[in-house]
């Protein structure tokens, strides 16, 4: 289930609540109790070289899209 991060305009307090994606634009009530909170954009990082065994690696190379769409 993913997990979405919210900040309390009350209080501050940063917090996490894990939700189904049908519900994830629903308000949040911070754990102190206040009702006026926002949800927070998460950058999400993923390095390393995942993929199948055998999946040929993508073209290098530069451009504006890396290369891999040959633009």
């Amino acid at each position: 289930m993913p997990r979405y991060e919210f900040r309390c305009r009350a209080c501050g307090d940063t917090f996490e609540v894990n939700r189904s994606m049908a519900a994830a634009g629903e308000p949040a009530s911070c754990p102190q109790g206040h009702a006026d909170t926002v949800k927070l954009l998460s950058a999400v990082a993923v390095t390393g070289r995942g993929g199948a065994a055998g999946a040929a690696p993508a073209p290098a190379g530069g451009g504006c899209c890396g290369g891999a769409c040959g633009c």
